[in-house]
């Protein structure tokens, strides 16, 4: 019987084997069958890369850090700069020689320098000069040691038991001027480091996330667009019917012909830019809130010098203008929210606390009494609503209950939350002085031009020493300095800067850096090192049409990649710097055109471009 039963054991394994094996080779053949190029493997074992997450989901797996492969060649899309040179490119060069005019017809719409700007920088694999994952740069997380936990901490609590914004006799901490000045220059002109390389940090493990290119950006800005974000409101009025209708024009912008102001090669679509600011100048208009103490509202004045007075330069000349403010909240299409992200933090925040919960509160109580006191947050959702913030910690302090309203915010970063078609990337600007914001415009023409590429600054995050430990004193035509040295001519910053052909921008903390409006400022090409880094005014400028974007991976490569663009295209480049710096300058009273008109139009822009016919 034993030897029996061991035979049918044996039978029994045998088909259970067989039935196994004819199992999986069914499901090999389907999926062989069914998955793109037969690669079962990788839908079998765990995909190793990280997605980045955006608002909860994650992004497609085709967004990964590695170039793309056609054949033998290798494609970098975020490089997008060629030697070879096309008829756009001479002929520009040629306008900006004084040899002849450049042809505008060409240039009309958004597609019009896509002979100039859509070339990849394409090389054989022996020629590759991308890295290998053996050499490739480490990354490093992009918060700041100082940044509070969303924990709540017993001081923060006890800050909101006399709420400022609710009490006739708000118990709120005194601004220290001198602390405000020397927090407000903290990224500034060098520093008094040693000019040794610091010890490179690393990212955590983990924390990497897939980057967007420029080209994902612009896919991902129409994505948002076709599916708004705006809620259907819960009454009509008639700034709908308004908004409507300059959506309509807008879209049916009749093309440019001559307009010596814009110049149209630095645009996404320069007919339907100027059409919206045309219709934004005759109709919009601005409510402000009245509500909120000082000195976290309505106080623009402590704001005005420093790395964060975009925030307050803002505030400042909206609440001057007659223009677009109305004291009629029933005839507004906008309704601005009239706090600075820099007092909130310098006001409320308990150093050393690690929390900014009471940051937080105090704003959402705020919200909670204009929500009590006016319908307008609660017909749209807060849609039409927006606010201006350069703090670092913005993002996270309006993330719940300003969730839904336009933020525009120097911290533009797509993996923290930013999104496209409805936040506005706010140019994070240094004001040494409020009295004279124009100093030392300008810079050297191209030829004067003799460093290839600069940077000094302190050494804020993870890249900025990884790019001190990589290129200081390794090559006479990169210029990289913790602290500006002392030379026989006492070659300064702005000289560095008005003599480089080319400004390096890399992050610090966070994503964002000045030295981009900086770069502009003294007609430098920026060189921008920050990955999913919204750059400023990014629905309506086609920053690779003046501008260099660098993954920071790429980092290695920097020469290479700079040394790769040719004279002739980096002459058109550095006379589109030139061209768009209109766009990047603040003025005691505002001028057309200029910054405070760009952050204003850009919310106006997004706004339309949200609101849906029903």
């Amino acid at each position: 019987m034993s030897s029996e039963l061991g035979r049918k054991c044996q039978v029994e394994t045998r088909r259970w084997i067989w039935l196994i094996a004819v199992l999986f080779a069914m499901v090999v053949m389907a999926q062989y069958v069914e998955l793109p190029y037969g690669n079962i493997v990788s839908y079998v074992l765990p995909d190793r890369r990280p997605d980045a997450l955006i608002d909860g989901g994650s992004l497609a797996a085709n967004l990964s850090n590695y170039p793309n492969k056609v054949d033998n060649w290798t494609i970098f899309g975020d490089l997008n700069y060629t030697s070879t040179t096309s008829e756009n490119e001479k002929t520009e060069t040629a306008q900006i020689s004084g040899e002849k005019s450049l042809t505008q017809e060409s240039n009309l719409t958004s597609g019009s320098d896509s002979a100039l700007n859509k070339t990849s920088l394409i090389s054989k694999p022996e020629e590759n000069i991308a890295p290998t994952p053996e050499n490739r740069v480490p990354g490093d997380s992009s918060k700041s040691p100082s940044l509070p936990s969303p924990l709540m901490s017993p001081a923060g609590n006890n800050l909101t038991k006399n709420n400022p914004v609710l009490s006739n006799n708000p118990q709120i901490a005194s601004v220290n001027n001198d602390t405000l000045d020397s927090l407000n220059k903290t990224d500034g002109l060098g520093t008094p480091q040693s000019n040794k390389s610091p010890p490179v940090k690393k990212k955590p493990k983990g924390s990497q996330a897939a980057v967007l290119s420029i080209s994902d950006m612009k896919d991902l800005l129409h994505e948002n667009r076709a599916s708004s974000y705006s809620m259907e409101p819960l009454w009509s009025s008639a700034v709908d019917s308004k908004v409507l209708e300059a959506k309509l024009q807008i879209v049916n912008a009749p093309i440019i012909k001559d307009d010596p102001s814009l110049y149209a090669p630095i645009y996404r679509n320069v007919s339907m830019f100027r059409r919206s600011y045309e219709i934004m100048e005759q109709t919009l208009k601005v409510y402000v809130y009245k509500e909120g103490k000082r000195p976290i509202f309505h106080n623009p004045q402590p704001v005005l010098t420093g790395i964060y007075a975009s925030e307050g330069w803002f505030m400042k000349l909206l609440e001057g203008n007659k223009q677009y403010v109305t004291n009629n909240p029933d005839e507004a299409q906008l309704f601005y929210l009239p706090f600075s992200s820099r007092m909130l933090e310098e006001t409320l925040y308990v150093r050393d606390s690690h929390s900014h919960a009471n940051l937080i509160k105090y704003l959402e109580d705020y919200l909670d009494l204009v929500i009590a006191k006016y319908p307008f947050w609660n017909r749209t959702g807060g849609a039409d609503h927006f606010l201006v913030a350069c703090h670092d910690w913005a993002p996270a302090e309006t993330r719940k209950r300003l969730n839904n309203c336009t933020k525009a915010l120097c911290n533009a970063d797509i993996k923290e939350g930013f999104r496209l078609g409805k936040d506005v990337s706010l140019p994070e600007t240094i004001v040494h002085s409020s009295k004279t914001l124009l100093r030392d415009i300008g810079g050297k023409t191209p030829r004067q031009r003799t460093t290839l590429a600069f940077f000094a600054g302190q050494m804020h995050g993870y890249l900025r020493p990884m790019l001190l430990q990589q290129w200081q004193d390794k090559d006479p035509g990169i210029k990289v300095f913790a602290k500006l040295p002392k030379s026989k001519n006492n070659k300064n910053y702005v000289q560095y800067m008005k003599s480089s052909k080319f400004c390096i921008c890399p992050r610090g903390y966070e994503v964002n850096s000045p030295r981009v409006v900086e770069a502009i400022f003294f007609e430098c090409v920026p060189v921008i090192i920050s990955d999913n880094f919204v750059p400023p005014f990014f629905e309506i400028l086609d920053w690779e049409s003046f501008a260099v974007i660098i993954q920071e991976k790429d980092l290695p490569n920097l020469k290479n990649i700079l040394l790769s663009i040719s004279d002739r295209r980096y002459q058109v480049m550095q006379h589109r710097v030139k061209r768009v710096q209109q766009h990047f300058l603040w003025h005691p009273k505002p001028v057309k055109y200029d910054i405070f008109h760009m952050i204003l139009h850009s919310v106006w822009y997004n706004r339309v471009f949200q609101v849906k016919s029903s």
